[in-house]
């Protein structure tokens, strides 16, 4: 059984916008879901998750979408309406942002990089929220283009901005928690991501092809999505596309590291975010699951999380807690996955997943405590309230 994820449960997909040339390389076989239009592998997966992980490989990234927005009043404007400082950003200074929903739920999440001429959005929603951007210019000097047609992300494993003179270049700043952020999980240096160094370099999309073949020239293999997505599920990096869904608010998946400042000023959802981090709880939590590989079945995405209950006994799982979002294997921790339970569950418990050819069980690494505080809460005054304006957070 294939090991890699699907899209999430609750999402339709749809056909990429564009198949990379690259597919066309021997021994490549096509990613689906998400990842679809570039090579999930190109033969020898645990080969090439190696060399990315030794720091030495490259990833066509070029279904990602590509957003530019230009105008003077660019950075204030995109501060004011989504979930990061924004309006000093430096040049070749990489951060992420997010559009939340009224209620807080992730709508969009962005990579953002400035050249000092426009500010770069790098998404695997580029159409909606180029779209969502446009209806919110209004008289503002701000202009807004999706460019997926024109320039495509390559993914490399390298800690460093992008130099004067050099392609557009996001670093990636999981996990470490930037100015205005908060953590619900480990340290900075202890996370798991602490070692994880990545970044986008946008190319055209004309010369892609050569720009992989110079990196290979340099001695970089290329690698597939099962490379690149088994090292983000042990940094226990959250993304978009797969571990989103519409509930989720980014406490749930310790996204207040990288992707928002609790000390801006208003924009949609924030008084959600407020809330939670100050007097709520997440409703969920996110989990990285060590799936028992015994059996050679592995759950595919969506699938349920229960509760251990009477499996061992009885033969049927407890209650349900919540859903897988990714599947990888890992070629050192073997079949591990990121789910999303409720915080009330038990964190010191295994837990089943639906399977296929059968329920497996599978041991919790707690990614976002169960008791749903950050490190910097603000001290209670008195009980915490129930609801909080309707908003389920407890």
């Amino acid at each position: 059984m294939s090991t890699e994820a699907e899209v999430p449960a609750d999402a339709a997909p749809e056909a990429p916008r564009h198949r990379s040339p690259l597919l066309d390389r021997h021994g490549a076989v096509a990613a689906t879901g998400p990842d679809a239009g570039v090579a999930w592998h190109y033969g020898d997966p645990t080969a090439e998750q190696r060399a990315l992980t030794r720091g030495g490989a490259v990833v066509d990234q070029s279904h990602l979408g590509v957003v530019r927005v230009t105008g003077p009043d660019r950075l204030s404007w995109l501060h004011s309406i989504t979930s990061q400082q924004l309006t000093d950003l430096p040049p070749r200074t990489s951060t992420e942002t997010l559009v939340l929903s009224p209620q807080g739920h992730v709508e969009h999440a962005a990579a953002v990089v400035d050249d000092g001429e426009a500010t770069w959005l790098i998404s695997e929603t580029a159409p909606g929220l180029a779209a969502w951007l446009d209806r919110m210019r209004f008289m503002l000097r701000v202009e807004v283009a999706d460019v997926t047609d024109d320039w495509a992300a390559l993914g490399e494993p390298v800690d460093a901005e992008g130099e004067p003179g050099e392609p557009v270049t996001w670093r990636d700043p999981w996990p470490r928690t930037l100015p205005g952020g908060t953590r619900y999980g480990l340290p900075d240096a202890e996370h798991p991501g602490a070692d994880r160094a990545w970044r986008l370099v946008l190319v055209p999309r004309a010369g892609l092809v050569d720009a992989v073949r110079a990196r290979e020239a340099a001695g970089w293999p290329l690698a597939g999505t099962w490379a690149s997505e088994a090292v983000r599920v042990e940094a226990w990096r959250p993304r978009a596309g797969r571990d989103v869904d519409h509930r989720t608010i980014p406490h749930e998946l310790d996204w207040l590291r990288t992707a928002v400042h609790l000390e801006k000023g208003c924009y949609r959802g924030q008084e959600t975010v407020a809330r939670v981090h100050n007097m709520g709880r997440p409703p969920r939590r996110l989990v990285l699951l060590h799936l028992d590989g015994s059996g050679h079945v592995t759950p595919e995405a969506g699938a349920t999380v229960r509760a251990l209950g009477d499996l061992l006994t009885s033969g049927e799982p407890g209650r349900e807690i919540g859903r897988v979002t990714t599947v990888v294997r890992h070629h050192e921790l073997g079949p591990v996955a990121l789910a999303v339970v409720k915080r009330s569950a038990p964190t010191d418990q295994d837990v089943v997943v639906d399977c296929d050819g059968g329920a497996i069980t599978a041991g919790q690494e707690v990614v976002v405590p169960g008791d749903g505080v950050s490190v910097d809460r603000p001290a209670a005054h008195g009980p915490l309230t129930r609801g909080l304006g309707g908003h389920p957070m407890l």
